[in-house]
């Protein structure tokens, strides 16, 4: 056990992975000599080689679609696409092909891999380098969608994903990359996806939030705490599957919830959390689900912390539907 931050743990996993099972290959630009823009992958080339840590071209559909035969012929394929923003010109061959290749062999393939990409703002990235596109994932059957929050969580959860047998997409907040340090066991372990986690206890409302904004959620709580407004946080870590089970004990609890996300407020994946909430736990609400989340605009660059929902813009939020 020892301190890391997100960097060094997802490090840690695909290291441990690789060792442990020589069908992994991670693959994607600079992720071999130059160890990836973020430095996630630095040291694997020297450790593993060219046959298993790959410096691609600059062509995401072509990544993807290299990675999808890859698992179709028995490896386990971690290839990095180095912004979520640059993932859709590979969105027809994760949508179209990886997702399908159960379905359409009728449970015969998977298509064993783990697409890796850091997502969301925090970091003065602009319209090119800021977006958190996991709803149009979640929307795509076949295809399951990780976003961790903390160092731990990452490396169990990537683990966890690695050896899965169906596509994986593994969305690493950047903003969190080195700006939380916990401890995290040195050897191996694992994470279940579609187990959520509370990571904060509460009475009076209960707010799901994930990736960096776990922490805006956290910082929130804390204000309101001033004014006697207790907040239980939710970490659903795994988007999809979705671990509503627990996101509804917890509101079953509270009687409220209120859902914080980058992405945009139209079609996110909070108006899919809150009517799920609202099918099993309808009659315990006590007040109208809410959601807290980016703007229906492109991520700007100068108004990144008026577009971004921090904790002053999730307190009124808190209040209203706590004094409701």
């Amino acid at each position: 056990m020892s301190q890391k931050n997100m960097v060094k743990a997802i490090n840690e996993a695909l290291r441990h992975e690789m060792a442990t099972d020589d069908r992994v290959v991670v693959m994607g630009e600079d992720v071999g000599k130059v160890g990836g823009v973020f430095r996630v992958t630095e040291g694997l080339w020297e450790e593993f080689g060219d046959d298993r840590v790959i410096d691609t071209p600059l062509n995401e559909g072509g990544i993807i679609g290299t990675a999808i035969g890859m698992a179709a012929y028995g490896l386990r394929p971690v290839p990095e696409i180095q912004f979520a923003d640059f993932i859709f010109p590979a969105f027809d061959q994760i949508v179209s092909e990886a997702a399908k290749y159960r379905y359409r062999s009728g449970g015969e393939y998977g298509c064993p891999m783990v697409i890796r990409t850091p997502v969301g703002g925090g970091i003065k990235g602009g319209a090119y380098h800021s977006q958190s596109p996991e709803s149009l994932f979640i929307h795509t059957a076949g295809l399951k969608v990780v976003c961790p929050s903390n160092p731990y969580d990452a490396k169990g959860l990537l683990a966890s994903a690695i050896r899965d047998e169906d596509p994986v997409l593994f969305f690493e907040p950047k903003r969190v990359y080195r700006a939380v340090k916990m401890d995290v066991p040195d050897d191996a372990f694992t994470i279940p996806l579609g187990e959520a986690k509370v990571v904060r206890e509460g009475e009076h409302v209960t707010v799901v939030a994930w990736g960096a904004m776990l922490y805006e959620a956290i910082a929130a709580a804390e204000k309101v705490a001033e004014e006697g407004v207790s907040v239980e946080i939710v970490d659903p870590r795994t988007l999809w599957p979705l671990d509503i089970d627990t996101i509804a004990r917890s509101v079953e609890k509270t009687g409220r919830i209120v859902v914080v996300h980058e992405a945009p407020k139209a079609c996110g994946f909070g108006a899919e959390i809150l009517q799920l909430v609202c099918e099993k736990s309808f009659l315990h609400l006590q007040a109208p689900p809410a959601r807290v989340t980016g703007f229906d605009t492109p991520f700007p660059y100068t108004l990144e912390n008026d577009y971004l929902p921090l904790a002053h813009r999730i307190v009124p939020t808190l209040l209203a539907t706590a004094r409701y």
